[in-house]
C-alpha cells in the first residue's frame, strides 16, 4: 500500500468510527441523511443498493431499525468499532477497489470472502454434517493459516468465516484471530465450548461473531447434537449476550424441522436470547451418513423462502437463506465468484458443500487458488439457470456440478463424497425436476418485471468476457 492509499485508509477509518459513535443516540431523521452522504462515497452500484435499501427501511420505520439500534448501543464498543472499520471500511470501501483492480488483472472475479475450516475436529458427534466424514487427524497448521490470513488482507479481503469442525476446540484459534486485529471473522461453531471467559475474551477482541447451531428447541437439538448440547447453547448465548459480543444463529432445514425452526414463535425465541443474525442452510446429503429423506421437500423449501421473507419485514434480525436468496446474489456465489472453502487439509473446493477439490493452498498462493481453471469454468456457467430461485449446481442444476468435475479431473476431497454424482445421482436429478416445476412457476409470477428477471447468464458472460480483455490487455503490454 502506497503512503497516500495509507493516508486514505487512516482517514476514512477515523471518520467511520467518528460516524458511528455519533449514530447511537442520533434521530432516524439524521441517520437518513447520513446514508446519502454514505451513497455518494461507495464506489460499486452494488453497495450503493444496499445502502438504499438501508434508508428505506428507516424511512418505512421497518423493525430492522430495532437490530440497528441494537448493534449500535448494546454491543462491546470494541464489537461496535471492528464491525465498522473491519468491515464496512476495509472490506467494502476500500476492499472493492482492490479486488477491481485484481479482477482486471487476473481476468476472473475476485471474492469478498472466503471460508477457512482449520479443524474438522468436533466434541459433538452430529449426524448429517458436511464435515462428518473429513479427516480428524490432521488440522491446518497455524502457520499455513497466518498465511492465508495475510495474502486475503493485501487483496481486500478483511472478513473471513471460520467453519471446522468446532473451531473453538483450538485455542490456539483466538491468537491468531487477536493477532489479526484488523479482520473480522464470522465463526460457525455448536456453542458448548463458549463460557462466561470466552465471551469476556471474545467482547474484548471484537472482531470475532459467533453463529450457533442448532435444530430447534430443546428436543430437536438434543436429538441430533447429544443431550445436555440445547442447555449449554442457551448459557453460550446468555454470556455472549450479557458481554455485548455479536452473535446469531446457524440452522440446517431439513424435512422434520423446516416449519419449526421457520416460525414466528421460534424466531422471537432467538431474537428474545440476543441473536442478531442467522442462516438457513438446506440439508444436502452430504458428510456423514447423507440421506435424500432429511432434505426438505420442494414445498418445505418454498414453505422456508415464503416465510424467512415474512419475518425479514416484520422481526428485527438480520437472516440468510443460502439457497433461497439466489434472486438477490445474482445466483450461485461459489468458486470464487463471491466465496470459496479451503478444508483443514488444505483443499480448496467451490463451497463449503461442493467437496470436489484440484488446487492445494499449501503449494499455491490465494491468487492462484480462486484463479484456477476449475473455479473460471464454474464462474462462466453461472448462473446455472436465469430463473435465480434454482442457483445451486448440487441439487438444483445438478449436471452443471457433474460436467465441471469430469472435465477438469477434480477429486472428491474426502471419502464418500462423490455420492452425489454417483449412487444418488438419479435420487437428485428427480429432486431438482420436482423443485424446478415450483420454482418455475413462482419465478413467472413473483419476479416478472423485476429487476431480477433478466437475461443474467448473458450479462455475466460479458462481464467475464471483458475482464478477459483487461487482462490480456495488461499482459501484453507487461511484455511489451
Amino acid at each position: 500500500m502506497s503512503y497516500l492509499d495509507s493516508i486514505k485508509a487512516f482517514t476514512t477509518e477515523q471518520v467511520v468510527k467518528l460516524i458511528v459513535n455519533s449514530l447511537r443516540n442520533v434521530s432516524d431523521e439524521t441517520i437518513i441523511k447520513l446514508t446519502y452522504l454514505a451513497e455518494k462515497l461507495t464506489p460499486i452500484e452494488y453497495y450503493r443498493d444496499q445502502i438504499r435499501g438501508l434508508r428505506q427501511m428507516f424511512e418505512e420505520k421497518r423493525p430492522q431499525i430495532v437490530l440497528a439500534r441494537k448493534v449500535l448501543q448494546e454491543t462491546h464498543p470494541n464489537v461496535r468499532e471492528k464491525l465498522m472499520v473491519n468491515v464496512i471500511v476495509r472490506s467494502i470501501l476500500l476492499g472493492v477497489p482492490k479486488r477491481q483492480k485484481l479482477e482486471k488483472e487476473l481476468g476472473c472475479q475476485v471474492p469478498f470472502f472466503f471460508v477457512v475450516s482449520p479443524t474438522m475436529r468436533c466434541n459433538l458427534n452430529c449426524y448429517g454434517c458436511y464435515a462428518g466424514q473429513y479427516r480428524k487427524e490432521s488440522d491446518m497448521p497455524i502457520e499455513l493459516m497466518d498465511r492465508i490470513f495475510t495474502e486475503a488482507k493485501e487483496m481486500g479481503m478483511n472478513f473471513l468465516t471460520i467453519s471446522g469442525g468446532e473451531p473453538f476446540i483450538r485455542k490456539e484459534h483466538l491468537d491468531l484471530f487477536e493477532k489479526h486485529s484488523d479482520m473480522s471473522f464470522q465463526i460457525y461453531t455448536n456453542g458448548t465450548l463458549i463460557d462466561r471467559n470466552l465471551a469476556k475474551r471474545l467482547a474484548q477482541m471484537g472482531n470475532v461473531y459467533p453463529a450457533i447451531s442448532m435444530e430447534g428447541y430443546e428436543e430437536e437439538t438434543d436429538a441430533r447434537r447429544g443431550k445436555g448440547t440445547f442447555k449449554r447453547i442457551m448459557e453460550a448465548m446468555e454470556a455472549l449476550r450479557d458481554e455485548g459480543v455479536l452473535f446469531g444463529f446457524s440452522i440446517t432445514a431439513t424435512r422434520q424441522n423446516t416449519e419449526l425452526v421457520s416460525s414466528d414463535e421460534f424466531m422471537d425465541f432467538l431474537i428474545g436470547k440476543g441473536c442478531s443474525f442467522g442462516w438457513y442452510f438446506t440439508y444436502v446429503p452430504i458428510g456423514k451418513k447423507p440421506d435424500m429423506n432429511l432434505m426438505p421437500t420442494p414445498e418445505q423449501r418454498i414453505h422456508l423462502r415464503n416465510q424467512v421473507h415474512k419475518l425479514r419485514y416484520e422481526k428485527p434480525i438480520f437472516i440468510g437463506d443460502f439457497w433461497n436468496d439466489g434472486p438477490y446474489v445474482g445466483g450461485c456465489i461459489a468458486g470464487g465468484r463471491r466465496y470459496f472453502h479451503i478444508n483443514n487439509s488444505g483443499d480448496v473446493e467451490p463451497c463449503v458443500f461442493c467437496h470436489f477439490t484440484v488446487d492445494n493452498i499449501k503449494n499455491k498462493s490465494l491468487k492462484e487458488a480462486f484463479s484456477s481453471p476449475f473455479f473460471r469454468a464454474i464462474q462462466e456457467r453461472q448462473p446455472y439457470d436465469n430463473n435465480l430461485m434454482r442457483p445451486c449446481m448440487l441439487i438444483d442444476v445438478p449436471e452443471v456440478l457433474r460436467e465441471v468435475v469430469e472435465k477438469y479431473g477434480a477429486r472428491p476431497s474426502h471419502e464418500g463424497a462423490d455420492s452425489l454424482v454417483t449412487e444418488l445421482k438419479d435420487r437428485v436429478d428427480e429432486y431438482a425436476q420436482a423443485f424446478k416445476k415450483l420454482a418455475d412457476e413462482i419465478w413467472e409470477r413473483d419476479y416478472k418485471g423485476t429487476i431480477y428477471y433478466k437475461d443474467y447468464k448473458t450479462e455475466r458472460q460479458e462481464y467475464l468476457r471483458k475482464l478477459e480483455e483487461e487482462a490480456s490487455k495488461k499482459q501484453e503490454k507487461a511484455r511489451v
